[in-house]
C-alpha cells in the first residue's frame, strides 16, 4: 500500500459518523496491517517519550501520559479484534496470525522498559507524598502491578525469555481459536424430512435456513453452534443422530489434522508454567490468581470442591431418574452424554408439566431485548432508542443510543445476535470504545455478540429460556461497560479481576426470572398474549431442575483448567490424557461430558482471559446470589436505594476500588457463601429431586 493510500486509510482518519462509530462501510481487510504498522510506530514513540522525559517523574507526566499513549493503536485493535471474533474471513485470520506476536512484542517492549519502570517505581515509592485521589492511587498501583507481573525489574536474560514466551503464546492463542472455528464451520449434519421427529417448528425452520445458506436447499442443517446442537440433542428422537452430532461437538480441536489443538494447548500450558517460574511463582495458577479476589489456587479449589460432591450426588440421582425413563420405554442401554439432554427434557416435562414447544413461542428475541432494556430503565434510568443511520459491520447488527435519566447520552449499544459461519461460537461482550474522562468525556461503544438461531423467513426468532438467560448475562456485562464512570481508561468498565467481572453479568440474569418481567415481555409470537400464569409458575418452579448436571459439567471444566495450570513444570504433556486422568480422579459421571473439553476450551486457550480462572463464574455466583437477595430483602426488585448502591459501587466503578470493599459498599456486608448453595438447590447433597 502506497503512502498516499495509507493516508487515506479509514482506520487512521478521524471518524466523523454518528457517535464517532468506526466507518465500517469503508474498512477493508487490506487496511488493517498498514494501520497497525503506523499505529504501532506512533504508540512506540509516545511511550518511549514518556520513558525519556528528563523531568522528574510525576503522576501527570508518567501515568497520565501513558494513559494517553497509543490511542490510535487501541482504536485500530478494537475494530480488528471485534471483527476477527464476529465477522472474520480468511484475510482477517491471516492478519490475526501475523499481528498477534507483533502486538505481544510491543507489549513486552513497554513492560520491560527499565527507564519507564523506574519512573513508575519512583512514584509508587513516593505515593504518600503525591496527594493523589483514590482513583489515581488505584491507577498508579495497577500500573506498578502490571509492570512487575510482566517482568519489570528482572535480569535481562529473564526479560528476553519472557518476551519470547509472550510472542509464542500470542501466536498459539490466535491459532487455537481459528482451529476451533474451522472445525465448527466445516461440520454440517444434514437431515431430511424423515429425520426431524421431535424437533420444534422453529428449530426446523432455522435448520432449513442453515442448510439453504450452505447450498443444500430442501435439507435441514445442524451446526456445532451451541444454539443449534443443544436443542437438537434435547429434542431429536433419533439416538443415532444425537450420538453422531454429539461426538462431532465433543471432538472439536481433536481431529488429528491441521486444526488439531492438542499440541497447541500442551505447549501453552508448558510456556505459561515457565513464565510463572521466571516471575517467581510456584505455578501459573499461583501467578494468575494472585491478582484476583480468590488470591490463591487453594481458595478457588475449595470453592469448586464445595459444590463438586453435592453436585455429583445430585447428578447421580438425576441419572437414576433418566435411566428409569429409558427402562420404562423399553430401552436396554445405559444413559450416555448424547442422551442426557433428551431424557432430562422428558423428565422436566413430566415433573413440571412443561413442553418446550409450548414455552419457546413466548421467548421472542425482540421481546427479550426489550425486557433487558426495561429492567435497565427501572434500575438505572436508562433509555434505549434504536437508530438506523449507522452503517455497521454486518446487516444483522443493530444499534441503540443509550440515554440517562436527564436525557443525556450515556453510550452506544450494538447487538449482534445471530449465529453465522464467520462468527466464533459462544457469547460475549466487547467494546469498540471504552469510557474515560481523562481529556473530557468519551462515551463507550459497547457490543453484545450472541449465536442464536435466526427464525425462518417471516418468522420471529425464538429463544429457549437458557438463551434468554444468556442474553441477560451478556447485557449485564454490557451495562458494566455502558455505566462506567471513571477518569482513566486502565480501570474503566470491565477492566476488573476475572472473578469479579462475572458478578455484574450473572447478577443481571436474576431479573429475567422475575414474574413482573415475564408477565410483561413473555408474549406469544402468534397471538401476542402473555404467558398463562400457570405456565409461568411451572417454568419458574423448574429453575433448579437438572442442577446436578449443570454443576458437574461446569465444575469439571474448571477443575481440569486449574489442574493443568497447577503443575510447576509440566513436561511431555498430553492434555487429553491429563483430562481423562483428572476426570477419573474426580469420579466424573460417564453420562456427563465437560462443558468445554480441553482441545476446544477457548476460554483458557484463545488468549489468557480465563486461563487458570474458569472457576471465576462460580466465585462470582456467590456474589450474584447474595447480591440479588438485597433486592429481595427490600421487597422490591427495582428498589431505588439498593439499585443506586449497585450502580455507584459496581456497575459505574470499574476497577476504581478494592473488590471486597466495593461489594461491602453495595451490600453493607461481605457476601455469604450459603447463598450459592441456595441458588443451585444444593444445600443438602442427598437431595434426589432436581
Amino acid at each position: 500500500m502506497s503512502e498516499t493510500e495509507k493516508s487515506e486509510n479509514p482506520l487512521l482518519k478521524p471518524w466523523t459518523g454518528p457517535f464517532e462509530t468506526p466507518p465500517f462501510e469503508r474498512i477493508k481487510p487490506a487496511h488493517f496491517r498498514p494501520a497497525f504498522d503506523i499505529a504501532l510506530k506512533e504508540a512506540r514513540g509516545e511511550i518511549d517519550a514518556v520513558a525519556a522525559n528528563p523531568e522528574p517523574p510525576a503522576f501527570a507526566n508518567t501515568i497520565e501520559a501513558l494513559e494517553r499513549a497509543g490511542r490510535s493503536l487501541t482504536r485500530v485493535a478494537s475494530v480488528f479484534f471485534n471483527l476477527a471474533g464476529a465477522a472474520t474471513n480468511d484475510e482477517l485470520e491471516a492478519v490475526e496470525r501475523e499481528i498477534a506476536p507483533i502486538l505481544s512484542r510491543h507489549r513486552s517492549a513497554t513492560y520491560l522498559n527499565e527507564a519507564l519502570f523506574s519512573r513508575i517505581d519512583a512514584l509508587k515509592t513516593n505515593e504518600q507524598n503525591l496527594d493523589l485521589t483514590g482513583e489515581q492511587s488505584r491507577v498508579l498501583n495497577r500500573y506498578f502491578l502490571n509492570f512487575t507481573r510482566n517482568g519489570a525489574g528482572l535480569p535481562a536474560e529473564s526479560k528476553a525469555r519472557l518476551a519470547e514466551i509472550g510472542e509464542r503464546l500470542a501466536s498459539l492463542g490466535a491459532q487455537f481459536g481459528q482451529n476451533v472455528l474451522a472445525d465448527e464451520k466445516s461440520y454440517l449434519l444434514l437431515l431430511d424430512e424423515s429425520e426431524l421427529e421431535g424437533l420444534s417448528k422453529s428449530f426446523i425452520a432455522s435448520a432449513a435456513r442453515t442448510a439453504a445458506e450452505r447450498g443444500f436447499p430442501g435439507k435441514y442443517g445442524v451446526t456445532l453452534s451451541r444454539s443449534s446442537i443443544e436443542p437438537f440433542l434435547q429434542f431429536s428422537k433419533r439416538r443415532d443422530l444425537r450420538e453422531k452430532a454429539f461426538r462431532a461437538w465433543a471432538a472439536r480441536g481433536e481431529s488429528g489434522g491441521p486444526t488439531d489443538n492438542r499440541a497447541i494447548a500442551a505447549e501453552m500450558v508448558i510456556l505459561r508454567a515457565e513464565r510463572a517460574r521466571l516471575l517467581g511463582y510456584e505455578s501459573f495458577a499461583h501467578f494468575r490468581l494472585a491478582d484476583t479476589m480468590a488470591k490463591t489456587p487453594a481458595a478457588a479449589l475449595d470453592l469448586l470442591q464445595s459444590v463438586w460432591e453435592p453436585g455429583r450426588a445430585r447428578a447421580a440421582k438425576e441419572e437414576e431418574a433418566l435411566q428409569d425413563i429409558i427402562g420404562s420405554e423399553g430401552g436396554n442401554f445405559k444413559v450416555a452424554p448424547w442422551d442426557w439432554r433428551y431424557y432430562a427434557e422428558k423428565r422436566r416435562g413430566a415433573e413440571f408439566d412443561l413442553d418446550e414447544n409450548e414455552i419457546k413461542p413466548y421467548f421472542q428475541l425482540d421481546q427479550m431485548i426489550e425486557a433487558a432494556f426495561y429492567a435497565a430503565n427501572c434500575l438505572f434510568g436508562l433509555t434505549f432508542t434504536e437508530r438506523f443511520d449507522i452503517a455497521l459491520y454486518h446487516p444483522d447488527v443493530r444499534a441503540w443510543t443509550v440515554t440517562g435519566r436527564e436525557g443525556a447520552p450515556v453510550a452506544l449499544f450494538l447487538g449482534d445476535y445471530f449465529s453465522r459461519a464467520s462468527k466464533h461460537s459462544g457469547a460475549w461482550m466487547s467494546d469498540f470504545r471504552g469510557q474515560q474522562k481523562l481529556d473530557g468525556p468519551e462515551l463507550p461503544i459497547i457490543v453484545n455478540v450472541m449465536n442464536f438461531s435466526k427464525g425462518g423467513d417471516g418468522e420471529p426468532s425464538l429463544l429457549s429460556f437458557d438463551d434468554a438467560r444468556t442474553l441477560f448475562h451478556e447485557f449485564g456485562h454490557g451495562l458494566h461497560g455502558m455505566l462506567s464512570d471513571v477518569t482513566y481508561p486502565t480501570i474503566s468498565g470491565t477492566n476488573v479481576a476475572r472473578d469479579f467481572v462475572e458478578f455484574p453479568s450473572q447478577l443481571y440474569e436474576h431479573w429475567l426470572e422475575q414474574p413482573e418481567i415475564l408477565r410483561r415481555f413473555a408474549l406469544h409470537a402468534q397471538t401476542g398474549e402473555p404467558m398463562p400464569e400457570a405456565l409461568l409458575q411451572r417454568l419458574l418452579s423448574a429453575r433448579r431442575f437438572n442442577q446436578g448436571f449443570a454443576t458437574v459439567e461446569y465444575a469439571a471444566s474448571a477443575l481440569v483448567d486449574l489442574g493443568l495450570h497447577l503443575d510447576p513444570a509440566p513436561k511431555d504433556l498430553d492434555v487429553v490424557a491429563f483430562e481423562k486422568q483428572e476426570l477419573a480422579r474426580l469420579r466424573m459421571p460417564e453420562a456427563i461430558a465437560m462443558r468445554h473439553r480441553t482441545p476446544h476450551f477457548q476460554h483458557i486457550f484463545s488468549g489468557d482471559s480465563y486461563s487458570a480462572a474458569y472457576y471465576s463464574y462460580l466465585w462470582s455466583e456467590i456474589l450474584d446470589a447474595d447480591g440479588f437477595e438485597a433486592f429481595e430483602e427490600a421487597r422490591d426488585i427495582f428498589d431505588p436505594t439498593v439499585a443506586g448502591r449497585l450502580r455507584d459501587f459496581v456497575y459505574a466503578a470499574g476497577d476504581s476500588r478494592d473488590y471486597e470493599t466495593a461489594y461491602r459498599e453495595f451490600r453493607g456486608r461481605a457476601p455469604l457463601p450459603q447463598a450459592l448453595l441456595r441458588k443451585r438447590g444444593l444445600e443438602t447433597a442427598p437431595a434426589g429431586d432436581a
